[in-house]
């Protein structure tokens, strides 16, 4: 057991989070607080979700970029729909932005599927459909804080855990908390307990081979797509909470890189076919802590791009190095 914990990618990334957080708590002690954390997994939850998005249809082989264009048109058109009615309700803006989500997911399921196109090729030209199409048909006015329905400001406030702090108030944990264990651990099922999830592993292995293996191609790459934009929508709905404002211009150009990077750096192959989920959030955690902290070591925020850019490129080198690695070893044995 200890022999294989020493070889995965996912112990030496802990070992480098838990150091790299031993460091910034030495500069500024309030970082391993208890109320911190719950900042951090706050703030964080949405970018996880998205993460785990983008890494299952990595398994698969499939680079799909679309995902933030699907989040922030899933929330615009969500909230703009319960003013339009209105009707304060959380549980039907999730339903409309999970709805928007999947259906945007199976378009470019379609178009992966029936075509064999490029998954990057394709989400690509969708992201700039979707985005465009939103801006053009739904609006492109923010709705300000003001304007929003009560429901979203309440589940951004919503807390699962609360504790007090000396002076009386308090803090506690969110519910986003819930929904993200709830994301991983549904994932995790579908991955590892299910039929479909060994198809999604074999499609990013190998697609001649899964489809010789008598998996079915098409009906894995609509649900790897839909999912994706089904967990998109979850997100536009907890991004707006948190931030308590809808912009149509929001996450488009914000969270692409940092989720690629998280997903990459936690050990996803950039060609499929291999990761792990628990890799996955690593990846998250060590990002979050990168991008909140580069100030607190006396770091510009201008660093951030240089650093995401460099985990994408140091995350896909050593996963490259670790492939040749494996395929000596398998030549060396096979003489």
């Amino acid at each position: 057991m200890y022999p294989k914990l020493l070889k995965s990618n996912e112990t030496y990334l802990f070992f480098v989070i838990l150091a790299f957080g031993l460091v910034v708590t030495m500069i500024n002690p309030s970082f391993l607080t208890l109320e911190n954390m719950f900042d951090m997994i706050k703030s964080s939850s949405g970018m996880a979700i998205l993460a785990i998005a983008f890494f299952v249809g990595l398994l698969s082989g499939g680079i799909d970029i679309s995902f933030p264009a699907i989040a922030i048109a899933g929330q615009y058109i969500a909230v703009n729909t319960l003013i339009a009615l209105g009707v304060d309700n959380l549980l039907l803006a999730f339903i409309i932005s999970c709805a928007v989500g999947t259906a945007m997911g199976a378009v470019n399921a379609f178009f992966v599927s029936s075509f064999r196109l490029p998954a990057l090729i394709v989400t690509l030209g969708t992201a700039n459909i979707f985005h465009g199409a939103l801006l053009v048909f739904v609006g492109t006015r923010a709705v300000n804080t003001g304007q929003l329905p009560n429901c979203f400001k309440a589940f951004g406030h919503l807390q699962v855990l609360a504790l007090s702090r000396g002076d009386g108030t308090t803090y506690g944990l969110s519910v986003f908390a819930v929904l993200l264990i709830c994301v991983i651990i549904l994932t995790w099922f579908i991955l590892q307990r299910t039929l479909l999830g060994k198809s999604i592993y074999a499609i990013g292995g190998s697609y001649e081979s899964s489809k010789r293996a008598g998996f079915n191609i098409n009906r894995t790459l609509f649900f790897i797509y839909s999912y994706i934009g089904f967990l998109s929508g979850i997100m536009g709905v907890m991004h707006l909470s948190l931030i308590r404002y809808s912009n149509p211009n929001y996450i488009v150009d914000t969270e692409l890189l940092k989720v690629i990077a998280a997903v990459v750096i936690g050990g996803s192959k950039i060609t499929g076919g291999s990761g792990t989920l628990a890799g996955t959030i690593l990846g998250v955690i060590m990002m979050v802590i990168l991008e909140k902290n580069l100030v607190l070591i006396g770091l510009s925020s201008y660093w951030h791009q240089f650093f995401t850019g460099s985990i994408i490129v140091l995350g896909v080198s050593i996963t490259h190095y670790q492939d040749k690695l494996k395929s000596k070893k398998s030549l060396s044995f096979a003489d």
